[in-house]
């Protein structure tokens, strides 16, 4: 699903060596499981980081093309948190989503997360996707193309509808000038024969993965074109894989509305503190005309109607920003201050070179991987119908992948993930979460035959392992240490409560960074945004 990158909470971003490791490793033909011609060991040095001072990195160079293996090559950025128990259960690849997300921290994350003696049988490594990050080349189609001010994102004129195809235009045709030789291997099957070199590269037979969002997708495709090679599998927070990626994005868009309306209950229902009224519907059309005002006068001329678009979608992938997206939205109304808003923008939306980078791969992968309507009339329809219905991020979301209507690449087809070879895989899914909504992680239950459902019943948060739920991690733990997975009669194998939602901010906690260690928001910082 979509991401925008934005680190929080004082995650560290990754120095990352250079250093070059031996010849790269093929990945085995898409659609067969020929073996992988073998590969010297990966050399690991240490690139450790206040938080994760056990991380080491590496590099690996495969095929651009893997139909031509002794073609064109490129470089992967590798991380890794070595084993220490005396018996090892091979390496843990993990994927934080995207497309266009950095891997390499969440190696870090995810050893620190799980229980000591589990994280010390695995090798945890993490990746930068081929595209993204420290990763060579490293995709920047056109940067600073999300600089404030946009225009609005719901097109009410001609002319705001045509500046938005403009832009949306001018992105595609930069991304074909630059990429013109790249773009046609930026896409979920590449990145998975990737993942394979990588498990050749490492001399492991079988591969374990844990995949968060769009790493979810790839997992499961991983597994439909190397079933004998996964181990173990685990996904958490669950790309529907039938919707593949015009009709996901639309349904995205009714749940974000969905879990805004979440928010502005949870406004309401603190009205002593933010005095935005008590009427959830009334704090809505507060928020309505907040956005309607910054489209005449942007606040610091710097958030407009889609900044403040993108300033509130975090909050529909985690609730424990509610407090701090309140307080701005109480300051611009009640006390007409637009700071706290602008603050609140260069937080949680202000797009960097990192966040450039991500949007450039996100648009590559998923305009290449499948069919997009080439008929923006067929946008124009689908998106003011969804609109009518969801009117908080359907246009601002629909103007995020618009570049797909003009892409340069001839479009891939979706992977057929159903599955009847793997061993048990363990999937996680909140009821309520916006990004991947619930339908998703149920059709990959039904599709990975054998597969167990784990359901975080009420939440509404995208990324649910390792983020303080002790019931679910607990089911992460046991399957990680031993195989196992729960077994139930209904459509959820198991059920565990959602954690509570926040309450408003002490007057100590001014911003996420100054809160105390937040698992839940460092796991969003490393996800990110539409991710």
């Amino acid at each position: 699903m979509k991401k925008r990158a934005v680190a929080l909470c004082g995650v560290a971003a990754l120095a990352v060596s250079t250093a070059v490791t031996a010849a790269g490793a093929a990945g085995a033909d898409a659609g067969s499981a020929r073996p992988v011609p073998h590969a010297a060991a990966v050399s690991w040095k240490t690139c450790g980081t206040k938080e994760y001072p056990k991380l080491q990195c590496a590099s690996l160079r495969v095929p651009l093309d893997h139909d031509r293996p002794r073609g064109r090559q490129i470089t992967l950025a590798l991380s890794r948190v070595p084993h220490t128990a005396k018996t090892s259960q091979g390496p843990l690849l993990v994927n934080p989503g995207g497309p266009g997300g950095s891997g390499l921290t969440l190696a870090g994350f995810v050893a620190s997360g799980l229980p000591k003696a589990v994280a010390a049988q695995y090798d945890v490594i993490g990746f930068d996707p081929r595209g993204v990050g420290r990763s060579r080349p490293a995709l920047d189609c056109k940067p600073g193309y999300f600089t404030a001010v946009r225009p609005p994102s719901v097109p009410r004129t001609k002319a705001i509808e045509g500046a938005n195809l403009d832009r949306a235009t001018s992105f595609a045709q930069a991304c074909a000038k630059k990429y013109a030789d790249i773009l046609p291997f930026i896409d979920t099957v590449s990145t998975v024969r990737d993942m394979d070199a990588i498990r050749a590269a490492l001399g492991a037979k079988q591969l374990n993965y844990f995949g968060y969002s769009y790493g979810t997708y790839l997992g499961a495709v991983y597994a439909k074109y190397f079933p004998d090679r996964v181990r173990r599998l685990v996904l958490d927070s669950i790309v529907d894989p039938e919707g593949v990626w015009y009709q996901d994005n639309l349904g995205q868009d009714l749940a974000f509305n969905a879990r805004h309306q979440a928010f502005m209950a949870w406004v309401a229902k603190y009205d002593a503190t933010y005095k935005l009224g008590k009427d959830p519907a009334k704090v809505e059309a507060e928020w309505y005309a907040m956005r309607d005002a910054l489209t005449k006068r942007p606040a610091g001329r710097e958030v407009g109607a889609g900044e403040l678009e993108d300033t509130y979608l975090p909050g529909g992938y985690y609730n424990g920003y509610w407090p701090y997206l309140a307080e701005a939205f109480a300051a611009y109304v009640n006390a007409k201050d637009p700071n706290p808003l602008v603050q609140a923008y260069r937080t949680f939306a202000a797009v960097d070179a990192s966040g450039d980078n991500g949007y450039s791969v996100y648009e590559a992968v998923q305009c290449r991987d499948a069919p997009w309507p080439r008929n923006w009339n067929q946008w124009r329809d689908d998106n003011g119908a969804t609109h009518e219905k969801a009117p908080f991020s359907t246009w601002n979301n629909a103007w995020y992948n618009a570049p797909c209507a003009f892409w340069p690449t001839r479009t891939l087809h979706s992977t057929d993930i159903s599955n009847s070879s793997l061993p048990p895989v363990l999937l996680f899914q909140a009821t309520d979460d916006a990004a991947t909504p619930f339908e998703g992680g149920a059709d990959v239950h039904r599709l990975l035959r054998g597969s167990s459902l784990v359901v975080e019943e009420g939440g509404g948060n995208h990324g649910v392992t390792l983020s303080g739920n002790a019931c679910l991690d607990k089911h992460l733990a046991t399957y990680l240490a031993s195989g196992k997975v729960p077994r139930g009669d209904g459509e959820a194998d198991a059920v565990c409560d959602k954690l509570p939602d926040p309450k408003p901010l002490t007057p100590k906690a001014a911003s996420p960074a100054a809160s105390s260690p937040d698992r839940g928001a460092a796991l969003h910082g490393l996800i990110g945004f539409r991710g």
